[in-house]
């Protein structure tokens, strides 16, 4: 069974930078695709970003581009989301995820292809 536990979250004024970070246990990262998605209370879980087992190409929502970063750390076993410039409509609950399943491109945008999920760790932006 995987685990997978987020840290990392907190309150933040609009501009800072916030990094998260979730540790797997049970079995090894690498062999795994990896997400984050966030959620407001009441709306449905949206994803952010995505690195792919297979060549660990990366995929980010277009309203992160160019500010979030996803990465791995395979000695760590953890993943991370560095977030820059953060905005207001970033304030949300984020969870990572993770699939050992193989997967197109598309297919990691979808939350229901992920099989593991952690707990979730809230970010909250101030204006």
């Amino acid at each position: 069974q995987v685990q997978l536990v987020e840290s990392g979250g907190g309150l933040v004024q609009a501009g800072d930078s916030l990094r998260l970070s979730c540790a797997a246990s049970g079995r090894t990262l690498r062999e795994m695709s990896l997400g984050w998605f966030r959620q407001i209370p009441g709306k449905e879980r949206d994803f952010v970003a995505a690195t792919r087992r297979s060549d660990s190409n990366t995929f980010y929502a277009s309203s992160v581009k160019g500010r979030f970063t996803i990465s791995r750390d395979n000695t760590k076993n953890t993943v991370y989301l560095q977030m820059n410039s953060l905005k207001p409509e970033d304030t949300a609950v984020y969870y990572c995820a993770a699939t050992p399943r193989t997967w197109i491109m598309s297919a990691l945008y979808e939350d229901h292809n992920y099989d593991y999920w952690g707990q979730g760790t809230p970010v909250t932006v101030s204006s």
